[in-house]
């Protein structure tokens, strides 16, 4: 590749031919031509070389880890190789509508800010439903922890990201990497610690970029992870939330995870969490109670139907 791209997206993957096949074509789909791929196998994979060479587009090129390090450290190593002046991210079980890249550096460029974080919404795409996040755009004055964590209402996805919408410079990125070891909520504690850095803000796409495969039935790289080392992290990071974001990710997220041990200690311990440390609402009590007590299948079902998605 002679000439130096407009963006560079990095696509993490492990064994996943099929998925990251369909990945890498809505990437090669962008209405932006000038773009290279930056696909980083984590770890021994002889399945996604072949699935490339098949693509055989000089655009996307490879980088084999030895050994397997994760997502976010798998995320780093492709954006340190990238070229571009942006990066975009895209996890290897999500594809990209073909305008995406475009209506994001067009935002980029026009953004009152020296370096902006550009992300999107989503259409979400379930065995149950199909449906658009989130729901809501932030405030202008909205702080982004809260934004991200407080509900309104008893169902998640007001306020939201995903790492598969984000766009930003590629020199943030790499002075602000992903958290190493953190399998769940790695875009949430990177924009939260990314947005801290001078001259950078949060700009949302109204329209739906990307779309999220969420089977439900597949493995995915943040799933399993105990709710103990979730709690870890909230707690590490406090200072990354106000008081009322604290609050409400303890009794939203973390119930949520910890909820299937049906244990009253547990049910006591972060409700305890929540109110030494942060500040509960109404709304945050009902959030954490409902949880608890409705199965989660239920849950989601009575989610789709309130909120009447299809």
């Amino acid at each position: 590749m002679d000439t130096t791209p407009e963006v560079s997206v990095v696509i993490p993957t492990r064994n996943r031919p099929e998925l990251l096949a369909r990945a890498v074509r809505s990437v090669l789909a962008q209405t932006v031509a000038a773009l290279e791929v930056v696909v980083v196998a984590d770890g021994p994979d002889e399945a996604t070389p072949k699935a490339l060479a098949e693509i055989g587009d000089p655009r996307v090129r490879l980088i084999a880890l030895p050994v397997r390090g994760g997502a976010p450290n798998a995320r780093n190593t492709g954006i340190r190789e990238a070229r571009a002046p942006w990066t975009a991210l895209l996890d290897d079980d999500d594809e990209w509508l073909p305008p995406k890249l475009a209506v994001q550096l067009e935002l980029a460029r026009s953004a009152d800010c020296a370096r902006p974080v550009v992300a999107s919404r989503l259409l979400n795409r379930t065995p149950r439903a199909e449906y658009v996040m989130p729901r809501r755009l932030p405030a202008e004055d909205e702080h982004l922890s809260e934004y991200f964590t407080v509900r309104r209402g008893l169902f998640h996805g007001e306020g939201f990201i995903q790492t598969s919408t984000i766009l930003a410079p590629t020199e943030l990125l790499r002075a602000v990497p992903f958290t190493v070891g953190l399998r769940r909520q790695q875009e949430l504690d990177w924009t939260l610690r990314a947005i801290r850095a001078e001259g950078t803000r949060l700009i949302v796409a109204a329209e739906p970029l990307v779309v999220w495969h969420q089977d439900e039935d597949r493995e995915r790289i943040s799933h399993g992870m105990p709710w103990e080392s979730q709690l870890a992290w909230l707690r590490r990071s406090r200072e990354l939330f106000t008081p009322r974001a604290y609050a409400a990710f303890t009794m939203s997220v973390l119930s949520s995870m910890a909820a299937p041990t049906r244990s009253a200690t547990v049910f006591r311990e972060l409700l305890r969490e929540a109110r030494t440390h942060g500040r509960p609402a109404p709304i945050d009590y009902l959030t954490h109670l409902q949880i608890w007590a409705i199965p989660p299948h239920l849950r989601h079902v009575l989610r789709d139907r309130v909120l009447g998605r299809r």
